[in-house]
């Protein structure tokens, strides 16, 4: 996390809290994973919530499923007859999120697809007026490249882990995360805020054409 515990704790207590389907999702992410902090907090999954329903998109993408924890966010939030379609590459943690999508009131409508992300990326449809990218941060740039399209007119990029992982004394990591940021900030067709949310999120949507004049 990029801000301190206690400020951290502070916002956590006057966010609204988890549901109990998530909280028990927590609990046992926490308990069995051997990587738990890869599950965003409580306060991140409040936040992909509220874009969730201020948005209220027809068809949500997310990238890196992990346990099920941050596709049961935004669920929690869709609109009726939305969609969607999360990603994971691990088969043993896929199974792990089917099991806890299982047992949602959401199983209908959160669809888990194992593999490659960038090889189910090309078989997808769009348009997805929500994308939540959480997965192997080298490979932004080209997760980025490959959902821009598929994006709605209208929609948004939320960029997880886009600040801690800039500034780690991991040399790649930090190379690779301030590559993507770099990359995003430069691209005159996107506007970026980056927000000091757990460790860093980015919410991108395509710029505004310049209106015309006669």
């Amino acid at each position: 996390m990029i801000v301190r515990p206690k400020i951290e704790l502070y916002a956590e207590e006057h966010t609204s809290p988890p549901s109990p389907l998530l909280a028990k999702v927590a609990a046992a992410t926490r308990s069995t994973m051997e990587r738990p902090e890869m599950m965003i907090g409580a306060v991140e999954g409040a936040l992909l919530a509220m874009l969730v329903a201020m948005v209220r998109p027809r068809r949500i993408l997310e990238i890196g499923t992990f346990t099920g924890y941050s596709a049961l966010c935004m669920a929690e939030a869709m609109p009726t007859g939305c969609r969607i379609v999360t990603l994971e590459a691990d088969a043993p943690t896929a199974a792990i999120a089917r099991t806890h999508i299982a047992a949602s009131p959401y199983a209908d409508r959160v669809e888990v697809r194992e593999g490659l992300a960038l090889d189910t990326l090309a078989q997808l449809g769009g348009p997805f007026e929500l994308v939540f990218l959480d997965a192997d941060r080298p490979s932004y740039i080209t997760y980025l490249d490959a959902v821009l399209p598929l994006l709605g007119e209208q929609g948004f990029i939320v960029v997880d882990n886009a600040l801690q992982f800039a500034i780690t004394p991991d040399p790649e990591e930090a190379a690779a995360v301030h590559a993507f940021n770099a990359h995003v900030a430069s691209r005159a067709d996107l506007v970026q805020v980056m927000l000091t949310i757990r460790a860093g999120v980015t919410v991108i949507r395509r710029a505004c054409p310049e209106p015309t004049t006669r």
